[in-house]
């Protein structure tokens, strides 16, 4: 009858005191397990890692522990019996860098992060004598490594970072996401050969050598390409970092996209602005701020000065005499030096024949690029006014003999001619009976020698009444006092009929 070999614990061997001494002081926590599932004995470093100070306050044995202490992975998830460390060390399994959270019997939130390993030591037999579970505290790195995910998600600027070992996607933040359109989840099961940050860019080849070095990328411009098949214009540059003491490289990317948009949008507008200055039937030019040089002129521009392009471009309009006078010059420099916009002031100007012509000029400041500029607009007005000097010296003529024009006409032309002559606050009452009678023979087209006679007084007399009259009224010409006198219902027939019948009135009497 034969007997199952008893596999011989390490509690009754000698050998146990000598490896407490051996692992008393070491950094690592160790924890030294019977094959029976019993506790033995651990040193100060794992107690630390656990909170105690005794090894009897770790549990008697594997069920105790497990009673004390609550286990979780990473993710959350609460350990299984068998997953366990301390369960997978008793069953005899090797295996290394298992990373649980651990939290204290009846707490919500674990206290520490272990990373744990296993070691299985046999005897002469090949028997497992004694079963070692080694920790590391790694609550420090994962705590940093938490606030860098922390910050890494919260960061607007889009991220993304591969672990150099595979090139595979390990973080992704949301600006990435956003940015590019990708899932979160495509993008982490994906390689940089997948989805290239540096595709196009104008140092790709650099780029990729750098990459495969494990060394800083330099910045450059890319063209990532997105799920709808647009791209988006970056800048992006990487930096080596680790991760889990694992080598990574971290891709940051600044959007150019609005950018290039705006450039795009400005880049059409302006030539639609060209097309427009251009063909603009009004003379336009455009020139510095501070109006010493002209950068471009249009068609009709060259039409009415007469200067070409070649001629005028990089000169100033005073470099060309273009004004007709140095005051008109200074002037217009003046107001252009000080950002004065110029609205429709009536100039004239020299074009190079020679001939001087009617102007009106606006000036108005724009951006053109990054340059501030000052855009000229010029219309000729000569034969507008040519006409106007005609229609006053016909006028005038006409005003110098009104005794074939009824008097309504002459009315009409007094205030054609001067449309200052508006009825004022002034009133009849306040001229005396000598000017209102000087008046109405104003208003019948008499000269001051034929009002001289007529009144029996001397020419000088007549004058000084003339500029009374003028001086109360607010005018400075005959047709304008007529036209006032008549816009008040006074042509002065019935005071001179008046006039004329007192002398019979008077012989009557007698």
């Amino acid at each position: 009858m034969s007997t199952a070999p008893v596999l011989k614990s390490l509690r009754d061997s000698a050998d146990l005191r000598h490896l407490r001494q051996i692992i008393a002081g070491l950094d690592e926590g160790v924890i030294l397990v019977d094959p029976d599932q019993s506790i033995l004995w651990a040193n100060e470093a794992a107690l630390g890692m656990h909170g105690v100070t005794a090894v009897e306050d770790l549990g008697a044995n594997v069920d105790d522990y497990r009673r004390r202490f609550q286990l979780r992975y990473r993710n959350n998830h609460r350990l299984d019996r068998a997953d366990y460390p301390i369960e997978r060390v008793v069953s005899g399994e090797a295996f290394s860098e298992v990373v649980v959270e651990v939290a204290v019997a009846g707490e919500k939130d674990p206290r520490w992060v272990h990373q744990v390993r296993s070691l299985v030591l046999t005897n002469d037999a090949d028997e497992p004598e004694c079963l070692v579970m080694i920790i590391q505290d790694v609550s420090a790195r994962y705590e940093a490594e938490d606030r860098f995910d922390q910050s890494f998600n919260a960061n607007p600027a889009p991220a993304v970072i591969c672990r150099l070992r595979d090139l595979r996607y390990v973080r992704v933040n949301q600006g990435f996401v956003d940015m590019t359109g990708h899932d979160r989840d495509t993008v982490l099961s994906s390689t940089v050969y997948d989805i290239d940050v540096l595709a196009n860019g104008d140092k790709r080849d650099i780029g990729k050598r750098a990459l495969a070095e494990g060394r800083t990328v330099p910045q450059m411009e890319a063209e990532l390409d997105r799920p709808d098949g647009t791209t988006r214009l970056v800048i992006v540059a990487g930096q080596p970092i680790e991760i889990a003491e694992e080598p990574c490289m971290l891709f940051t990317f600044a959007d150019l996209e609005p950018r290039r948009k705006a450039e795009a949008e400005l880049r059409h507008s302006e030539e639609r602005f060209t097309r427009t200055f251009s063909l603009a039937p009004v003379a336009l030019a455009i020139g510095t701020l501070d109006g010493q040089r002209l950068c471009d002129v249009n068609e009709a521009f060259t039409s009415l000065t007469g200067y070409t392009p070649a001629e005028i471009v990089d000169g100033s309009l005073g470099h060309v005499d273009l004004w007709e006078t140095p005051a008109i010059r200074h002037a217009i420099e003046a107001d252009i030096s000080a950002g004065r916009a110029i609205r429709d002031r009536e100039v004239r100007v020299r074009p190079k024949d020679g001939d001087i012509i009617d102007c009106i000029v606006s000036t108005e400041p724009i951006q053109l690029g990054n340059d501030a500029c000052v855009l000229w607009a010029m219309r000729d007005i000569s034969t507008r006014k040519a006409s106007e000097r005609e229609l006053v010296s016909a006028i005038d003529a006409v005003m110098k003999d009104t005794s074939w024009l009824s008097r309504s006409i002459m009315e009409k032309l007094a205030r054609i001619r001067a449309p200052q002559s508006e009825p004022t606050g002034v009133g009849l009452d306040e001229l005396t009976p000598r000017e209102r009678e000087v008046l109405a023979l104003i208003c019948r087209g008499l000269d001051d020698k034929s009002i001289a006679r007529t009144l029996g007084v001397s020419g000088n007399t007549v004058r000084n009444h003339v500029a009374r009259i003028y001086s109360k009224i607010g005018v400075n010409r005959r047709n304008a006092a007529a036209a006032w006198a008549r816009a008040r219902g006074f042509d002065g027939d019935s005071l001179l009929a008046q006039r004329a019948a007192a002398p019979a009135q008077r012989q009557t009497a007698a």
